[in-house]
C-alpha cells in the first residue's frame, strides 16, 4: 500500500513539474498570433492589409524586418520567396539605410613578411 501511494506522489510530481517546465517555455498566445497574423499578412503581398495587421499589434515595420522569422526565414526573405515583392519591399526599405556593406573579397589584402 505504501509503495503504490509512493508511486502515484511520485508521478504527479512527475507530470506536474513537466507540465511546469513546458508551460514556463511556451510563447504568449498573443504574440504567438501577432507574429502569425504578420506571416499570412506579408503573403498576400497588399501593403495596405500589412500596415493594418501592424498597427493593431502596435509593431513598427523595422522591428518586423530585423526581428521576425516565418517558416525558418527572415520575413523579408520568406516574402521574396512567396512573390510578395510589394510587402518585401516595404520591409527593406523600413531597415535603416546607414548600413555599410563592404565587399571584403574587393578590400586590398596587406602583405606580411616574418
Amino acid at each position: 500500500m505504501k509503495s503504490s501511494k509512493l508511486l502515484a506522489a511520485a508521478a504527479f510530481t512527475g507530470v506536474m513539474l513537466s507540465a511546469l517546465s513546458f508551460s514556463s517555455h511556451a510563447m504568449d498566445k498573443y504574440i504567438e498570433n501577432a507574429l502569425i497574423d504578420v506571416c499570412k499578412s506579408t503573403l498576400t503581398d497588399n501593403v495596405s492589409r500589412f500596415k493594418k495587421t501592424v498597427k493593431s499589434y502596435n509593431l513598427r515595420d523595422k522591428t518586423i524586418a530585423m526581428k521576425v522569422m516565418c517558416n525558418g526565414d527572415d520575413i523579408i526573405a520568406f516574402a521574396q520567396k512567396h512573390g510578395a515583392n510589394k510587402t518585401a519591399a516595404r520591409l527593406e526599405n523600413s531597415i535603416d539605410s546607414r548600413v555599410n556593406i563592404i565587399d571584403v573579397a574587393a578590400v586590398e589584402k596587406i602583405k606580411l613578411n616574418f
